[in-house]
C-alpha cells in the first residue's frame, strides 16, 4: 500500500554499451520477440501470457508416470507430490484451487478475518486500515485433482479513479493434498496523511501460469486515523 508499482518485469528496449575490436562504442538494443515475457507499462500481462506456447497438458498420474528413466526428475516429483495417493486423484487436467480464508495481520492486533462471498463481489466497505500501520495479507487455500503451477496473487488499488498501487506476488507451485496450504503476502505499510485517508477501490485475483483465475474479488476499503 506504499503507492508504488511492484512489478517483476524489467522494462523493454534496455540499452547496453559494448566495445568492438576497434575500440568503437556500439550501442546494442535488446529487441525482444513477440513471444517475450517483457511488456510495456501499457501492455496487459494476460494478453502476453496468451502468446506463450505451453506444452501438452497431462493429468497428475500421467505427469508422475512420465520420464521414469530420469532418476533425478523422479526424485523431484516425489518431493513435490509428497504423500499424494495417486489412486485417489481424479483423472482431470485442471487443478482445483479454493481460497478458504483471508485475513489481515497486523502486529499487536488480532487477525482481521474477511468473509469471502461466493460471487467475489463485496457490498459496502470490506475493511478499514489505520494510516501508517504495518500489515500483511494471510490466506489459506486447498489444491485438488492436479498440480497448480505458478499460483500468483495480483492486487490493484484505485483512489478517486486513479491507480495508486499494482502488486503481483508469486506464491508457488503446489501438489494436491487434503490439508490446506497457508501463505502470507509480504508485509506492507499503509500511507499516512490527510491525502492518504479516505475510500479506495480494489481488485484482487489469484491466477496460475495458464492465466486461469481461481478467485477475483472486487471491493472497497478505507484508510482512517485509527482502526475501525
Amino acid at each position: 500500500m506504499g503507492f508504488v508499482e511492484k512489478n517483476d518485469i524489467d522494462k523493454c528496449g534496455a540499452e547496453s554499451e559494448v566495445e568492438d575490436s576497434d575500440d568503437r562504442v556500439v550501442t546494442v538494443i535488446k529487441n525482444m520477440s513477440e513471444s517475450s515475457l517483457c511488456v510495456t507499462e501499457d501492455d496487459d500481462e494476460e494478453d502476453v501470457q496468451g502468446k506463450i506456447q505451453i506444452g501438452p497438458r497431462r493429468t497428475l498420474k500421467e505427469q508422475y508416470e512420465a520420464d521414469k528413466d530420469d532418476e533425478s526428475l523422479m526424485r523431484w516429483k516425489e518431493q513435490l507430490l509428497g504423500a499424494v495417493d495417486m489412486n485417489s486423484v481424479a483423472e482431470t487436467l485442471d487443478p482445483e484451487v479454493k481460497i478458504l480464508s483471508l485475513a489481515i495481520v497486523s502486529p499487536g492486533r488480532d487477525d482481521l478475518l474477511l468473509q469471502i462471498p461466493d460471487n467475489g463481489k463485496i457490498k459496502g466497505t470490506w475493511f478499514t486500515l489505520k494510516e501508517g500501520s504495518h500489515y500483511a495479507i494471510k490466506f489459506t487455500f486447498q489444491v485438488r485433482n492436479n498440480i497448480v503451477s505458478g499460483l500468483k496473487y495480483k492486487n490493484t488499488v484505485w483512489k478517486t479513479g486513479l491507480r495508486v498501487e499494482k502488486t503481483k506476488e508469486m506464491i508457488g507451485t503446489f501438489s494436491p493434498q487434503q490439508e490446506p496450504y497457508t501463505h502470507e503476502i509480504h508485509e506492507d505499510i499503509t500511507p499516512s496523511g490527510i491525502l492518504a485517508r479516505g475510500s479506495y477501490s480494489a481488485k484482487t485475483k489469484f491466477i496460475d501460469d495458464d492465466n486461469k483465475c481461481y478467485l477475483e474479488l472486487n471491493y472497497t476499503f478505507d484508510i482512517r486515523k485509527d482502526w475501525q
